[in-house]
């Protein structure tokens, strides 16, 4: 049985702000690199790679991918929710900002919070811990309040249903994770499924999108894919898989809106983009929403 605990501890909240640190960078290195690599296409390397590294991992630490545990057809919908993540994303990015798109995709938590205590009720979050999650998304939809100061016109509308369709995979993935077979793998099969089935479907969805495909890229493009294979899609997608084993996914999920408030510093930082106050004051409200959701409820 998995050792399973009822709240975060000081090495969990750690790993935790670490893969949302990677992933607020990832942002700016998909950024940087789109220009060379079509998004979709750096999705199939990093998967392909990523799926690479993972089988030898396990052949090191002997965790078997290919028993039968009854986890096939509830790990090939969760790769599915997956791989159709992703898709949503890259397809949605075409018709509407990727601010506007990263705040509809945080919908996320919200999504895990609401289902999840159904099937597991020691996940449900009370009063204070509710409020905290608000505060968080709060923080996030400030930070990119500019793109919603205009009207959106029916192409960008698109462009944010995909976003919010996205989110919804996002926190539909957490939720089988947490109550099929799957909440009994293994965080390296229960990675596995998800990252094969998407290195299988994303080739075809960068066909769909007509995107350019090569091999000759600069360094700079080959160093970008590197990191976001080996510590985006392998380390940390396994850390987060064994997190989700170990630990209440409502509180995990919350630490989330972390990354897109990651992704604006480091822009400030790697980019030389103006530090604002509103980024400064989004911070904060994620923060102390972070730290109320992750509050100990009192019940009577």
């Amino acid at each position: 049985m998995t050792d399973r605990k009822s709240h975060l501890d000081p090495r969990a909240t750690t790993l935790l702000v670490a893969c949302c640190a990677f992933w607020g960078l990832q942002q700016i290195l998909i950024k940087t690199t789109v220009t060379e690599v079509p998004p979709m296409w750096q999705a199939t390397l990093r998967m392909c790679g990523a799926v690479a590294l993972l089988w030898l991992w396990c052949l090191a630490r002997g965790v078997k991918l290919f028993e039968r545990d009854g986890t096939l057809w509830s790990g090939l919908l969760v790769g599915a929710l997956f791989a159709g993540e992703f898709l949503c994303i890259y397809t949605g990015l075409q018709y509407t900002t990727a601010s506007r798109l990263t705040v509809f995709l945080y919908c996320s938590p919200f999504v895990v919070a609401v289902l999840l205590p159904r099937f597991v009720p020691a996940e449900r979050l009370h009063g204070v811990q509710w409020a905290g999650l608000a505060l968080a998304f709060a923080g996030v939809l400030f930070a990119f309040s500019e793109s919603f100061t205009h009207d959106a016109s029916p192409t960008q509308l698109r462009g944010d249903a995909l976003a919010l369709l996205a989110g919804l995979l996002w926190g539909l993935t957490t939720l089988v994770l947490r109550t099929t077979k799957m909440a009994t793998a293994s965080a390296e099969k229960a990675l596995f499924y998800q990252i094969a089935v998407t290195a299988a479907a994303s080739p075809l969805m960068s066909v769909l999108l007509g995107e350019t495909r090569g091999w000759s890229y600069s360094g700079y493009a080959w160093f970008s894919i590197g990191l976001q294979t080996v510590i985006g899609a392998f380390a940390s997608y396994l850390t987060w898989m064994w997190l989700l084993r170990h630990y209440p996914a409502t509180r995990i999920s919350s630490f989330t809106f972390l990354t897109p408030l990651f992704a604006l510093v480091f822009g400030v930082v790697l980019l030389q983009e103006p530090l604002t106050v509103q980024l400064v004051l989004a911070l904060t409200g994620v923060g102390v929403g972070i730290l109320l959701v992750n509050r100990k409820a009192r019940i009577a």
